[in-house]
């Protein structure tokens, strides 16, 4: 027997329970992300015009990837819904990239995962978030269609001729040091978002004009005065020399800043040349007091933070949410609970958390939560968890439980019909008892695969001649006590789960 036809007896269109990561389940993407909730739900989302941090601890499979879709999801209905009051949203869920970079500085023991992660500070979190946020407003600023940033691709364009010109400065100096875009040449892409806000460079051109006009001076005089004796002595040439120096001050100046920047700023692509022909290409009393990332410190970003907001703001975006999740994928981290807690403690700061018009949504393992208990005054301090929208354990009752799955039987259920989870079940199997079965499988990942193991087991015992339309009491009882003894050798480090 089938699976497919046993579904379809029952009204049921496709298979609920085949899928298991959020990221590629069509029937959550579908339905459930707009139908289906955590009981905490409101608490974690909170009121997107005055974004606020929440901090979740969940098991794997207790719907964090789930819970960072709903909310990007939510997001962008809510920006649709308020086109002069948005959110920002920012996707700092894929950490390798600035681990290669930040690995990249080190050299023999000092490799070494562990040691690596040790010198992760705050202010490299903080690089690497003001880096997805510019890339993605560089994006959508040259309204490029081709981007890894789903938000980039929104079809209204940004009113960027609203920008005041120190905001139009500071966007381009937020895009010279953190536009990480490899789409096209980093100075190419800086030179049409340039021309795209209208930004005049043509006078800090004067400093090659000088030597050129002083050259034909010099050529001139002699021309007109026909004394030629003059290139015999030392002073026409010292002069078209010292006619150079401002620029060559000036390409001193913009080298040592570059090398600075690439030096401190730890996780960013380090092209010092680039940086250096973009800064070249700014007047000075344009750059000079600006905050740049030139020093291992967290004063420079908050300053740089605020800058992107404040260009933000001016082009409708009242809040930035910044959606962090997957922190035990990293390779460098590779599952392990003490090198997570060395990659997430540094974000654990107040002063960050509560930053206005900022929200941190920190979808963390259930493992580092025993590192929270252990921790000292000092960290607690520092962190002020009693402020944050704690969630400590992501759990799940049996009737939440039993909602996930009537939601997704809904979702994929034949038009007219109505099919519950009692009517693929043999009588005998109660709802308490079939609600007490879901509560000992805690999470949603191990009930679709446990359902799934259910059906797959249930048509295996039955040929198509002679099918049987309900699950048996046995063959339920045996799946659940054959998969809690899977689930028990997985959650021991045993099993593939």
């Amino acid at each position: 027997m089938k699976i497919q036809p046993f579904l379809e007896h029952h009204g049921i269109t496709v298979n609920p329970f085949a899928d298991e990561d959020a990221q590629t389940d069509l029937v959550f993407k579908g339905f459930c992300i707009t139908h289906t909730y955590h009981p905490t739900w409101d608490k974690i989302y909170g009121n997107p015009a005055e974004p606020a941090t929440a901090i979740v601890f969940g098991e794997k499979g207790a719907g964090k990837t789930a819970l960072r879709l709903q909310i990007a999801r939510h997001l962008g209905d809510f920006n649709a819904n308020h086109p002069g009051g948005r959110v920002f949203v920012i996707d700092y869920d894929d950490f390798n990239p600035f681990l290669d970079r930040f690995r990249e500085r080190f050299r023999g023991r000092r490799r070494k995962p562990d040691r690596v992660l040790a010198q992760w500070k705050l202010w490299d979190h903080m690089d690497a978030i003001l880096a997805l946020g510019v890339t993605q407003l560089v994006d959508r600023v040259l309204e490029v269609k081709q981007t890894s940033y789903p938000a980039a691709c929104d079809p209204a364009p940004l009113p960027v001729e609203s920008l005041g010109r120190s905001q139009v400065r500071d966007l381009l100096l937020l895009a010279a040091v953190y536009d990480q875009s490899t789409a096209q040449s980093g100075q190419d892409r800086w030179r049409a978002l340039r021309r795209r806000l209208r930004f005049s460079t043509w006078r800090t051109k004067w400093d090659v004009v000088l030597p050129i006009l002083v050259a034909a001076a010099i050529v001139g005089a002699i021309v007109a005065l026909r004394d030629w004796s003059w290139l015999k002595t030392p002073w026409p040439y010292a002069a078209a020399a010292a006619a150079w120096l401002p620029r060559v001050w000036r390409c001193l100046r913009a080298t040592w800043r570059s090398a600075s920047i690439t030096r401190h700023a730890r996780v960013l692509l380090p092209n010092r040349k680039r940086l250096k022909r973009i800064l070249m290409q700014m007047a000075e009393r344009q750059i000079a007091g600006q905050p740049l990332p030139r020093a291992q410190r967290t004063d420079d970003r908050y300053e740089l933070l605020g800058k992107l907001q404040d260009v933000l703001g001016t082009l409708g975006f009242r809040g930035i949410v910044v959606l962090v999740d997957r922190v035990d994928e990293p390779y460098l981290v590779n599952g392990s609970a003490e090198l997570m807690r060395a990659l997430v403690w540094p974000l654990l700061d107040n002063k960050l958390l509560k930053h206005p018009g900022l929200g941190l949504k920190l979808l963390l393992p259930a493992e580092l939560v025993d590192f929270i208990e252990r921790e000292d005054r000092d960290f607690h301090q520092r962190a002020r968890l009693d402020k944050q929208n704690l969630i400590r354990s992501l759990d799940w009752t049996g009737e939440a439980l039993y909602d996930v799955a009537a939601a997704r039987l809904q979702a994929c259920a034949a038009e007219g019909r109505a099919p519950a989870m009692e009517d693929l079940l043999d009588p005998t199997i109660t709802k308490a008892r079939l609600i007490e079965a879901m509560r000992s499988l805690r999470v949603p990942r191990h009930l679709f695969k446990f359902l799934y193991r259910l059906l797959v087991a249930h048509t295996n015992a039955h040929t198509d001649a002679e099918p049987a339309w309900t699950i048996s009491s046995a063959t339920f009882e045996s799946t659940l006590a054959l998969y809690q003894r899977d689930r028990d050798a997985f959650d021991r480090g045993r099993g593939a789960g």
